[in-house]
């Protein structure tokens, strides 16, 4: 599922045009942005939580040389999944 057919779907289920439908959803996606930029963690109950991870930096190997190459430290966004939705799978 991609994001027009999310868009289409709350439209439908909603009963809202696809515009209003696709405002909500940027809406809601800015927010989900914003709290992880804050440090928040963003939990949606039966659903799962967002939050933001930092990785340490380490060393890795560039494939084509072999050689040796320092892999600075960054951030990532990591998904739990609620025990509720990994039993719905």
């Amino acid at each position: 599922m991609n994001k027009k057919e999310i868009i289409s779907r709350m439209a439908k289920d909603a009963g809202i045009t696809a515009p209003q439908a696709a405002k909500a959803f940027s809406t809601m996606m800015e927010g989900i942005k914003n709290s992880l930029k804050r440090g928040e963690k963003v939990t949606f109950s039966g659903f799962g939580s967002f939050e933001v991870r930092e990785r340490k930096a380490r060393k890795g190997r560039n494939p084509k040389t072999g050689a040796e190459v320092a892999i600075p430290p960054r951030k990532r966004v990591k998904f739990n999944p609620s025990k509720g939705f990994k039993n719905s799978l």
